[in-house]
């Protein structure tokens, strides 16, 4: 992921007119980044869905009453387990990057199965904390703030169903392989990494623009927005 970043400040840095960088574009015939089909795919998905979000963002922080304190809304313990398994998801990726450049594909299995059971229980996590905002009567319709909420949460969860759809066929493929055959895969793998990678930060924005943040901060941003 750092590597990642590092190419793209780097590329964006370049002068193409200059005989220097002109030279090698023509050698690398364009591919600057030299990304796989996998990843072109994802970061287009980050364009659009970043949009997506920042729309939603956006919407809660403009319309929500200023006199309306988030912070005690709900008691959010499953929000910080939910946090937490996504921390756990991107560790166990970290781990597989690792295991990738070793070969060893039998803890690449291992981990990958992990990742998709955590992702499972985040999304089963995030079913039954609705489960509880309705027992409790809070819904959709019940003011700007839960709105967000539910909108937000589930676009979040509609991305990460479509991540588990990759994951599984990624998971069926690398299963089948033997230990020298893994790093036919490696381009998925880093795909894989690279969007929950991006769900994780989504997420983190989310929690703390919705829950930690006092109402001095939303004041701010709503100044920004006005």
């Amino acid at each position: 992921m750092s590597n990642f970043i590092k190419k793209l400040f780097g590329t964006l840095a370049q002068k193409p007119w200059e005989k220097e960088q002109a030279a090698i574009d023509s050698y690398h015939s364009g591919k600057s980044f030299n990304l796989s089909n996998q990843t072109s795919a994802v970061i287009i998905i980050f364009g659009v869905s970043t949009v997506l979000f920042s729309l939603i963002l956006t919407g809660y922080l403009y319309t929500i009453p200023p006199e309306q304190d988030t912070r005690f809304l709900f008691k959010p313990n499953l929000l910080w387990i939910n946090t937490i398994v996504l921390f756990f998801v991107a560790y166990f990726f970290g781990k597989i990057t690792n295991d990738l450049k070793k070969n060893n594909t039998s803890k690449i299995k291992k981990n990958l199965i992990l990742v998709g059971g955590l992702s499972y229980i985040f999304l089963f996590g995030q079913i039954f904390f609705w489960y509880q905002l309705m027992q409790d009567e809070k819904f959709v319709s019940t003011n700007s703030y839960f709105s967000s909420f539910y909108i937000f949460t589930a676009l979040h969860g509609l991305h990460l169903l479509g991540g588990l759809f990759f994951w599984g066929k990624v998971c069926s493929k690398i299963l089948k392989l033997k230990e020298n055959e893994i790093k036919q895969q490696s381009k998925s793998i880093s795909a894989l990494s690279l969007y929950w990678t991006f769900l994780l930060i989504v997420w983190l924005i989310f929690f703390f623009t919705m829950y930690l943040f006092n109402d001095a901060f939303i004041a701010w941003c709503k100044s920004l927005i006005t």
